[in-house]
Protein backbone atom coordinates (compact mmCIF):
# COMPACT_ATOMS: atom_id res chain seq x y z
CA UNK A 1 0.00 0.00 0.00
CA UNK A 2 2.70 2.41 1.00
CA UNK A 3 4.11 2.03 -2.94
CA UNK A 4 1.01 2.62 -4.29
CA UNK A 5 0.49 5.44 -1.99
CA UNK A 6 4.32 7.18 -2.73
CA UNK A 7 3.81 6.33 -6.69
CA UNK A 8 0.64 8.52 -6.38
CA UNK A 9 2.33 10.97 -4.46
CA UNK A 10 5.01 11.31 -7.12
CA UNK A 11 2.39 11.19 -9.95
CA UNK A 12 1.16 14.31 -8.43
CA UNK A 13 4.36 15.48 -8.27
CA UNK A 14 5.07 15.18 -11.64
CA UNK A 15 1.67 17.01 -13.02
CA UNK A 16 2.18 19.81 -10.78
CA UNK A 17 5.55 20.59 -12.31
CA UNK A 18 3.97 20.61 -15.81
CA UNK A 19 1.30 22.76 -14.92
CA UNK A 20 3.98 25.24 -12.96
CA UNK A 21 2.55 24.77 -9.43
CA UNK A 22 4.62 23.50 -6.68
CA UNK A 23 3.31 21.75 -3.75
CA UNK A 24 4.00 22.86 -0.40
CA UNK A 25 6.99 22.16 1.54
CA UNK A 26 5.45 21.58 4.75
CA UNK A 27 3.09 18.25 6.01
CA UNK A 28 -0.01 20.53 5.91
CA UNK A 29 -3.15 19.27 3.90
CA UNK A 30 -2.85 20.78 0.89
CA UNK A 31 -4.99 19.70 -2.44
CA UNK A 32 -2.41 17.99 -3.54
CA UNK A 33 -2.05 15.36 -1.44
CA UNK A 34 -4.70 12.32 -1.42
CA UNK A 35 -6.30 10.51 0.83
CA UNK A 36 -5.75 6.64 1.64
CA UNK A 37 -7.22 5.16 -1.78
CA UNK A 38 -8.12 2.00 -0.35
CA UNK A 39 -11.45 2.05 2.36
CA UNK A 40 -11.68 -0.02 5.56
CA UNK A 41 -12.29 -3.48 4.78
CA UNK A 42 -15.17 -5.02 4.92
CA UNK A 43 -17.77 -1.67 4.30
CA UNK A 44 -15.37 -1.38 1.12
CA UNK A 45 -16.63 -5.29 -0.21
CA UNK A 46 -20.03 -4.56 1.15
CA UNK A 47 -20.09 -1.11 -0.66
CA UNK A 48 -19.05 -2.87 -3.78
CA UNK A 49 -21.57 -5.64 -3.26
CA UNK A 50 -24.14 -3.59 -2.48
CA UNK A 51 -23.25 -1.73 -6.19
CA UNK A 52 -22.92 -5.25 -8.06
CA UNK A 53 -26.49 -6.24 -6.95
CA UNK A 54 -27.90 -2.46 -8.35
CA UNK A 55 -26.22 -3.29 -11.70
CA UNK A 56 -27.39 -7.00 -11.68
CA UNK A 57 -31.09 -5.97 -11.02
CA UNK A 58 -30.80 -2.83 -13.79
CA UNK A 59 -29.59 -5.61 -15.60
CA UNK A 60 -32.28 -8.03 -15.61
CA UNK A 61 -35.03 -5.68 -15.72
CA UNK A 62 -33.37 -5.01 -19.53
CA UNK A 63 -33.34 -8.37 -20.06
CA UNK A 64 -36.69 -8.69 -19.09
CA UNK A 65 -37.60 -5.65 -21.44
CA UNK A 66 -35.93 -7.11 -24.17
CA UNK A 67 -37.40 -10.47 -23.67
CA UNK A 68 -40.95 -8.92 -23.51
CA UNK A 69 -40.46 -6.98 -26.67
CA UNK A 70 -39.01 -10.06 -28.61
CA UNK A 71 -41.93 -12.25 -27.41
CA UNK A 72 -44.02 -8.66 -28.76
CA UNK A 73 -42.58 -9.39 -31.57
CA UNK A 74 -42.72 -12.84 -32.13
CA UNK A 75 -46.55 -12.87 -31.74
CA UNK A 76 -46.92 -9.85 -34.10
CA UNK A 77 -44.98 -12.16 -36.45
CA UNK A 78 -47.16 -15.17 -36.55
CA UNK A 79 -50.52 -12.80 -36.48
CA UNK A 80 -49.15 -11.17 -39.94
CA UNK A 81 -48.16 -14.39 -41.52
CA UNK A 82 -51.91 -15.88 -40.51
CA UNK A 83 -53.65 -12.36 -42.04
CA UNK A 84 -51.03 -12.99 -45.06
CA UNK A 85 -52.37 -16.56 -46.00
CA UNK A 86 -55.85 -15.48 -45.61
CA UNK A 87 -55.10 -12.65 -47.85
CA UNK A 88 -53.83 -15.11 -50.45
CA UNK A 89 -56.44 -17.29 -49.97
CA UNK A 90 -58.72 -14.35 -50.87
CA UNK A 91 -56.59 -13.18 -53.90
CA UNK A 92 -56.33 -16.51 -55.52
CA UNK A 93 -59.88 -16.81 -54.99
CA UNK A 94 -60.62 -13.40 -56.67
CA UNK A 95 -58.07 -14.54 -59.51
CA UNK A 96 -60.17 -17.39 -59.83
CA UNK A 97 -63.04 -16.25 -60.35
CA UNK A 98 -62.02 -13.04 -62.79
CA UNK A 99 -60.34 -15.54 -64.79
CA UNK A 100 -64.23 -17.35 -65.53
CA UNK A 101 -65.33 -13.90 -66.04
CA UNK A 102 -63.03 -13.14 -69.18
CA UNK A 103 -63.19 -16.79 -69.94
CA UNK A 104 -66.94 -16.63 -70.37
CA UNK A 105 -66.71 -12.69 -72.05
CA UNK A 106 -64.34 -14.49 -74.37
CA UNK A 107 -66.75 -17.64 -75.24
CA UNK A 108 -69.85 -14.50 -75.48
CA UNK A 109 -67.31 -12.70 -77.93
CA UNK A 110 -66.83 -15.41 -79.93
CA UNK A 111 -70.65 -16.51 -80.28
CA UNK A 112 -71.44 -12.89 -81.29
CA UNK A 113 -68.98 -12.27 -84.05
CA UNK A 114 -67.82 -8.25 -84.77
CA UNK A 115 -71.44 -7.58 -83.47
CA UNK A 116 -70.24 -6.81 -80.05
CA UNK A 117 -67.53 -4.15 -80.79
CA UNK A 118 -70.07 -2.07 -82.41
CA UNK A 119 -72.13 -1.92 -79.39
CA UNK A 120 -69.56 -1.27 -76.72
CA UNK A 121 -68.06 1.93 -79.48
CA UNK A 122 -71.71 3.46 -79.06
CA UNK A 123 -72.49 3.12 -75.37
CA UNK A 124 -68.92 4.94 -75.36
CA UNK A 125 -70.14 7.56 -77.88
CA UNK A 126 -73.36 8.00 -75.84
CA UNK A 127 -71.35 8.06 -72.82
CA UNK A 128 -69.02 10.84 -74.22
CA UNK A 129 -71.90 12.80 -75.17
CA UNK A 130 -73.50 12.60 -72.27
CA UNK A 131 -69.78 13.97 -70.58
CA UNK A 132 -69.75 16.85 -73.07
CA UNK A 133 -73.83 18.05 -72.64
CA UNK A 134 -73.35 18.06 -69.02
CA UNK A 135 -69.95 19.93 -68.98
CA UNK A 136 -71.23 22.79 -71.33
CA UNK A 137 -74.22 23.32 -68.83
CA UNK A 138 -72.43 23.91 -66.05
Amino acid sequence: MSQRYRATNAALRDRSALLGVTPPASGRSSPYSIPNPEPSGHRYVDDLEGQNDEALEGLAAKVKLLKDITVGIGNEVRESTVQLSQMNDAFAETSGILAGTFRRMNNMAQRQGCRWLWYILFLVLVFWFFIVVWWFRR
